[in-house]
């Protein structure tokens, strides 16, 4: 059966994403992948990484500042130091953090699951340095590890290593300063995350609907004389309309720009018989979407038409071998080289024909790319959930055609959740028609070169 979207809204007469579920599956398979490590507890300033933990979320605004950090000991459970009064809103409105109910003859080395009498609340006050903007003689990196080395004594964990996601260097220094050793923990978080839940995949699916959404608007407005940013603004619009948390971005490239693809969008007026592809980048209760679309506005060029098969072909071959027991180095052997489409080496064309993990970040486990794939393969599991991009440019020099879908690998094989239309090079603007009859959508967008060069001027 395909997998289900709902609306946004909760209801009585309908079972749909379980929130409740969704946190209590996501800290097992944390926990799961802590216990399989050698650390003794994992502490975490990336905001993906706190919300898988914590189930804590205090606004996009300040994703980039590293100024929360959360923590999840053998043990115990997690502890999440936030932002003024955020962490108080936490207090009062997510009751998974309250460990207050401890039983009091409980083993204290166990793990009580929502009982921790020397953890009664996981919603504390703290913040770290403000990226540094905060003056360094307050000392805010030794305040940062002075808690963590409190629960790592509390716990018995204090000779254990640390697994830190990311972490800024004068935290990082004041942790070995107090005695903690201090290692790589981003192996720890992205192993959880890589099988997804029922209901991260049900959260995924709803995301991309969204954008199915976006690109029905997009596809409407698209026409010669509107520019690059408009069409980043109908998106962002129509996303925020219908519930999106976070338009992380929106790259709309349009004619020359296409190749190179720059990965950014412009004010470049878009022009008859331009290419244009986009990748809509945004977040659902924190689950997020990368999905490209390519159009032609007006008509199509020959040249962009072959473009836009070949990259059709890459992708639906690729497609065509997902399935449990299938490894990242399959997909990416039926992909061209760098060097077929204009590239040094890989490193160059990074990229470009790639895939990655889709969840609470855009890029997770498992990467697809003959960078890296070939010799160091992932094996693909049931509930993955990954995006494959292929790109082709065009023979002419300056278009190119950019196919992104987002597929949840099954028992016998793969389901697409991203719906808008993509098996052939769509037309975008209204049709034009001569006294011939209507123009063709297949031309090249200098007129001269579609006369009879024979034809009489009398």
């Amino acid at each position: 059966m395909a997998i289900p979207t709902f609306g946004p809204n909760a209801v009585d007469w309908e079972t749909r994403i379980d929130l409740d579920r969704l946190r209590e599956e996501r800290l097992a398979r944390l926990r799961a992948s802590l216990e399989q490590s050698d650390l003794g507890a994992v502490l975490a300033f990336d905001f993906a990484n706190i919300r898988y933990m914590t189930s804590t979320h205090i606004g996009t605004w300040a994703v980039d500042k590293m100024i929360r950090f959360s923590l999840l000991v053998r043990g115990g459970e997690p502890i999440v130091w936030d932002f003024g009064s955020a962490a108080r809103h936490h207090q009062l409105y997510n009751p998974w953090l309250d460990y207050s109910r401890a039983h009091s003859d409980g083993d204290p080395h166990a793990a009580h699951h929502g009982a921790d009498a020397r953890n009664p609340s996981g919603a504390r006050a703290g913040i770290s340095t403000l990226r540094g903007a905060i003056n360094p003689l307050v000392g805010m990196g030794d305040l940062v590890a002075d808690k963590i080395r409190q629960e790592l004594e509390l716990y018995g964990l204090l000779d254990e290593p640390l697994g830190v996601d990311v972490i800024e260097l004068p935290v990082l220094a004041a942790l070995q300063h107090a005695g903690i050793t201090v290692v790589d923990g981003q192996q720890v978080f992205l192993e959880a995350r890589r099988i997804k839940t029922r209901d991260e995949i049900l959260l995924l699916t709803q995301a991309c609907s969204m954008v199915d959404a976006a690109y029905e608007n997009l596809y409407e407005f698209l026409r010669p004389g509107v520019r690059e940013n408009e069409c980043v603004g109908v998106v962002a619009k129509t996303l925020y309309d219908l519930g999106s948390e976070f338009v992380e971005g929106v790259n709309a490239i349009s004619g020359e720009r296409c190749a190179p693809h720059p990965h950014v969008f412009s004010d470049r007026i878009v022009r008859p018989g331009d290419p244009a592809f986009f990748d809509i980048l945004h977040s659902y209760n924190g689950y997020r979407t990368c999905y490209y679309r390519t159009f032609a506005v007006g008509s199509a060029s020959s040249a962009q038409r072959d473009a836009y098969t070949r990259c059709r072909e890459y992708m639906d071959e690729a497609i065509s071998l997902v399935r449990p027991g299938a490894t990242t180095a399959d997909i990416v052997s039926v992909w061209p080289t760098a060097q077929e489409f204009g590239f040094a080496d890989e490193e160059a064309a990074f990229a470009l024909q790639y895939g990655h993990g889709v969840g609470l970040s855009i890029w997770e486990k498992p990467v697809f790319s003959r960078l890296v794939s070939l010799e160091h393969p992932e094996v693909i599991e049931e509930g993955m959930v990954f995006a494959l991009e292929t790109y082709w440019p065009s023979k002419d020099g300056w278009g190119a055609a950019r196919i992104e879908e987002e597929l949840v690998v099954t028992a016998d094989g793969c389901e697409v959740i991203t719906k808008f239309p993509a098996e052939d090079l769509l037309v975008a603007g209204q049709r034009y028609f001569t006294v011939s009859g209507p123009l063709p959508a297949e031309r090249d967008s200098q007129s001269h070169l579609n006369t009879s060069s024979l034809r009489s001027t009398t």
